[in-house]
């Protein structure tokens, strides 16, 4: 069985606070408890209640044993940004942000509670008879042909430098024979 507690709005940024929730994650809750009230960052102050907090909630309102409590999850979610303006050189303005979060640690004592199953509607099946026509017409409708495929590119492109070649070269032994007459009627 578990209990949890949750701080919101909480004036720590998210990531200053995921760097202690991190060292108690997992740990004995008693054990949490010390390593928060000794370690020096700002965030293990809020933290430390919200723990406390769990741990209250779970020995008073689900009767558990406070000794054999371990800290399951606790984690940091970003909460709303205050935005605030700060004057600069030349009339400028920087923004400031003033972040917040929202704290969660779950505690729990090692049982599990088998969870309650919600009965789903059942969906009733189909009569047959909604079936047959339906596969009827699938049957009769004619299957569609795949579109035909195009030469490539290449070929295509081949086909082209190949007739210009052949022009060029027809052009070219006309070119020859008609310099020969010429050579012969001249000589």
């Amino acid at each position: 069985m578990e209990a949890r507690a949750q701080a919101r709005y909480v004036r720590v940024t998210p990531m200053k606070a995921r760097r202690v929730i991190d060292l108690i994650r997992g740990m004995n809750a008693t054990d949490a408890q010390a390593v928060l009230r000794f370690a020096p960052q700002a965030a293990s102050e809020p933290i430390g209640k919200v723990l406390d907090s769990a741990i209250a909630n779970a020995t008073n309102n689900h009767a558990m044993d406070s000794r054999g409590l371990v800290v399951s999850a606790a984690y940091v979610d970003e909460g709303p940004t205050m935005k605030r303006i700060r004057p600069r050189a030349q009339g400028r303005a920087y923004r400031i942000r003033k972040r917040s979060s929202h704290i969660t640690v779950i505690v729990s004592d090692g049982t599990q509670v088998a969870p309650v199953a919600k009965a789903a509607p059942a969906k009733a099946p189909k009569p047959a008879a909604d079936q047959a026509p339906a596969k009827a017409a699938a049957e009769k409708a004619p299957a569609k042909k795949a579109p035909a495929k195009k030469a490539p590119a290449k070929k295509a492109a081949a086909a082209k430098t190949t007739s210009a070649s052949k022009t060029t070269s027809a052009s070219k032994a006309t070119k020859a024979t008609a310099t020969a007459a010429d050579a012969e009627t001249k000589g």
